[in-house]
């Protein structure tokens, strides 16, 4: 039978690694034999694991250690990464090795080399001075050296927060159950700490941030400098501005929570407003919008991105219409973020959650459960849970972190 020898390491123990790696190779019909385990005594101690794997074919076998590196087991022996010249634009060389978010180093001439910015579902360009950085298809130019194959490729394990975290002490990811005051007290924690390490927070909002009543503490954290940079669609900024200049979101009132007369085109009057004086800052700097989460962005020079999709009305003139434009300039505002909210967002937190390294802590908010699962499932796994009315969470996070209630 087809075998190879893999290692783990890394706190493979505490962080589930090691359990995943065995359910993917009993999940997939192989056999293994464990051939050395070494466990750290401490939590600060790293632990290893090597293993045979078996499999019936070449083909399972590759496909295998495919699916085993997304969780840091690599081939104990490995030769030189294979570098193929891209033949033409944005079209990757046949075999190109598909990234994932996790940290990734090429071997090249006998020596490891650190890939620069981790991000799945991109080839591995060398570079002319050495340097080796992802790179997504769209951006490969005809003579770009790109890695193909596994050979020559290792990548770190998934690990989670060390020390303080909401989740230490949790059996599981996500769960409707959990204490969620403790949970919005230790991811308060988690970003102060953040804060003061000089790394950036990012927040991630969709349209039911507004809908639920918690677009003033999204302000107030902006304004009292927690949220340093801001991703969203169209909809969360078009119902943000709404509820600022007419006191309605998508036509209902954010006092009374009943619908106003004529409010469902409310949020296309705001649009064709903010249409008309060119942009958002330039309406808020007119006067039109005086308060709110994209008011504070403007305020304090927040960076924001608003990404647009096919169902858009208008849309604001900040949209970004065209995705891969909307995901380059997402990608440029990313180095230094060290905290992600996902905040009631399932498509833009997803497209965030392709573009952050797995070191990146990424907490997603959501009352719906199936929402918070999909982030791990479509490849962020250092993505973490909460279950719960985001409007209660962000409440709870402006009472942790700020001196003044949200405004």
């Amino acid at each position: 039978m087809p075998s190879e020898v893999i290692e783990v390491e890394g706190h493979i123990i505490d962080s589930l690694i090691l359990p995943k790696v065995l359910d993917v190779i009993v999940g997939l019909g192989a056999d293994y034999e464990m051939l050395e385990v070494k466990i750290g005594k401490t939590n600060l101690d790293i632990s290893r694991a090597r293993l045979e794997v078996r499999t019936a074919d070449e083909a399972s076998l590759a496909e295998l250690l495919a699916q085993l590196q997304v969780h840091g087991a690599n081939p104990v022996e490995t030769d030189d990464a294979e570098v193929v010249t891209a033949d033409r634009d944005g079209v990757l060389p046949p075999g190109f090795y598909s990234t994932t978010n996790l940290p990734t180093a090429v071997r090249i001439d006998g020596r490891w080399h650190d890939a620069e910015n981790p991000e799945m579902d991109c080839g591995l360009a060398i570079l002319g001075d050495g340097r080796i950085r992802t790179v997504p298809m769209h951006r490969v130019r005809a003579g770009d050296r790109i890695v193909v194959g596994r050979d020559g490729v290792r990548v770190a394990a998934p690990e989670r927060p060390r020390g303080s975290s909401p989740f230490e002490f949790m059996n599981s990811d996500v769960s409707s159950e959990k204490p969620k005051g403790v949970l919005v007290a230790d991811v308060a924690n988690r970003i102060r700490e953040a804060k003061e390490r000089g790394v950036r927070v990012l927040a991630v909002c969709g349209p039911a941030v507004i809908h639920t009543g918690a677009g003033p503490g999204i302000a107030t954290l902006v304004r009292e400098g927690w949220v340093d940079l801001l991703f969203a669609g169209n909809g969360f900024a078009t119902h943000d501005i709404e509820s600022n200049v007419m006191g309605t979101s998508l036509g209902v009132s954010v006092l009374e929570g009943h619908p106003t007369e004529h409010g469902h085109s409310n949020h296309l009057r705001v649009i064709n407003e903010v249409r008309r004086y060119g942009s958002i800052t330039a309406a808020v700097e007119g006067g039109y919008i005086d308060g709110g989460v994209m008011f504070e962005c403007v305020q304090r020079e927040v960076p924001f991105v608003l990404g647009g999709s096919v169902r858009d009305d208008g849309p604001l003139p900040d949209v970004y219409t065209d995705v891969v434009e909307a995901a380059d300039a997402m990608r440029y505002l990313l180095p230094g973020v060290g905290v992600a909210l996902m905040l009631a967002s399932t498509l833009h937190a997803i497209a965030t959650g392709n573009l952050l390294p797995a070191g990146v802590e990424t907490y997603c908010v959501d009352i719906n459960q199936a929402v918070v699962t999909k982030l791990a499932d479509r490849g962020s796994h250092q993505a973490l849970g909460i279950v719960t009315d985001v409007g209660l969470f962000v409440e709870g996070l402006c009472q942790h972190l700020c001196p003044t209630p949200p405004s």
